[in-house]
């Protein structure tokens, strides 16, 4: 599951902070329909979980149950620039 690029990246974003799909559209330069593939892939996975907020659903990594990836957060870049450029407020109305 995280052999595919985009959802590797998905992952280093979303430990950085919770993310809407159309925030990580914009980070990953690609459709709001590709991100949501990918999305539902890795919730599947129970990679990550959902919150609604409003309309919109922002998803987190879900990785209690999972200690064997902390080790693969620990060498994933850091992301935090990236995602601190790209706002909520801005795509989700």
């Amino acid at each position: 599951m995280l052999g595919d690029k985009t959802r590797l990246s998905i992952v280093s974003f979303l430990k950085e902070r919770e993310c809407c799909v159309c925030e990580l559209a914009e980070l990953l330069q690609t459709s709001q329909p590709n991100v949501s593939q990918h999305m539902r892939k890795l919730k599947d996975g129970g990679l990550v979980k959902e919150s609604r907020k409003g309309q919109w659903i922002y998803y987190s990594l879900f990785l209690e149950d999972k200690p064997y990836l902390h080790e693969l957060l620990q060498v994933l870049p850091p992301q935090k620039e990236k995602v601190d450029k790209v706002s909520a407020e801005n795509c989700c109305q």
